[in-house]
């Protein structure tokens, strides 16, 4: 029983679970009964998503490495808020006694918000594949 992180669209592994698109957008031209059968995922929840001023900042620049530190910090900030918080927490919970994950579209996870994603699980108890 585990949380996995993924990209979204990618093939799902055996005993993956639920898998939660934490997206400030679902995707476009796919219908919403498509979801889940293109592996994208079966839950939306953007309350785990950069906001959208945050995606908007990063977008506007190129990604230096003082630029992801900055968005780490404030994407941190926002995940540090009661709503997301709890959310983070709950997933947590659930990777004790059941396997689901958790991802967006990003290609490099090294630059996405689900590695920072990936640490606030860790540091909430989550169990991770």
């Amino acid at each position: 029983m585990a949380i996995r992180i993924v990209r979204l669209g990618t093939p799902r592994k055996t005993g993956e679970g639920t898998r939660i698109g934490t997206v400030r957008h679902p995707p476009r031209g796919v219908p919403k009964t498509e979801y889940a059968g293109r592996d994208l995922y079966d839950v939306w929840l953007p309350e785990l998503a950069p906001s959208a001023e945050l995606i908007a900042w990063a977008r506007a620049g190129h990604w230096s490495d003082a630029r992801w530190k900055t968005f780490r910090r404030r994407y941190r900030a926002e995940m540090g808020r009661p709503q997301a918080r709890h959310l983070i927490e709950l997933l947590a919970s659930l990777s004790t006694t059941g396997n689901l994950s958790v991802g967006c579209y990003c290609e490099d996870e090294t630059r996405c918000h689900r590695s920072v994603l990936r640490e606030l699980l860790t540091e909430a108890g989550a169990v991770l594949a």
